[in-house]
């Protein structure tokens, strides 16, 4: 008796298999091909699964970086700034244009040389530059060296014809001259 209900198990098992099997065919596989048909046709029914994007609109899709967050873009431009720093310091036109800077003898025509080179260093760069924020990034960078080289408070010099110094305001007492005269008396007195 249980040898007669364990074969009847297998059976209905294996029977119940065979029928999900047959369930998980795809609808468009037809599997009477070649046999007579009777009855009308069937409308043809849609592909295996849902439309498909082509592979263009993937390629575009994938292709778009996808924002890491403010610390992750930042990062992230700042290695692509370093890999473009490292291709173009060996650029000779910039290695010619550093050297003629550091060769210079006073510091105004080290400061124009040095803007010079950084024109040249950055207009590599950005040739080189794939992404817009990259390209940004390089301005700014090149505004914050070149900002570096300005003197706004040193008086050129060579004196252009027809400049005036400004004139002290009268109201103001000239302190360097009387003070530091009774300072050196009572020092001498002292010894």
């Amino acid at each position: 008796m249980k040898i007669y209900r364990l074969i009847m198990s297998v059976i209905l098992c294996g029977a119940s298999l065979t029928v999900l099997g047959q369930e998980a065919a795809p609808p468009s596989v037809d599997l009477s091909e070649g046999q007579n048909q009777l009855g009308p046709t069937p409308s043809p029914e849609p592909p295996n699964g849902p439309e498909l994007p082509e592979i263009s609109q993937l390629d575009q899709n994938f292709s778009k970086p996808r924002s890491l967050g403010k610390q992750g873009d930042e990062a992230r431009v700042h290695v692509e700034w370093r890999q473009l720093k490292n291709r173009t310091v060996n650029d000779p036109a910039v290695q010619a244009a550093k050297a003629y800077a550091q060769a210079a003898r006073t510091d105004l025509e080290k400061r124009n040389r040095l803007r010079n080179y950084y024109n040249i260093y950055y207009e590599r760069m950005s040739a080189l530059a794939t992404t817009p924020e990259l390209k940004l990034a390089l301005q700014g960078l090149k505004i914050a060296h070149e900002g570096v080289l300005d003197q706004p408070r040193v008086r050129p010099s060579p004196t252009p014809e027809g400049f005036t110094p400004t004139p002290t305001p009268s109201g103001i007492p000239k302190k360097p001259a009387d003070k530091q005269k009774k300072k050196k008396e009572k020092h001498k007195k002292r010894f």
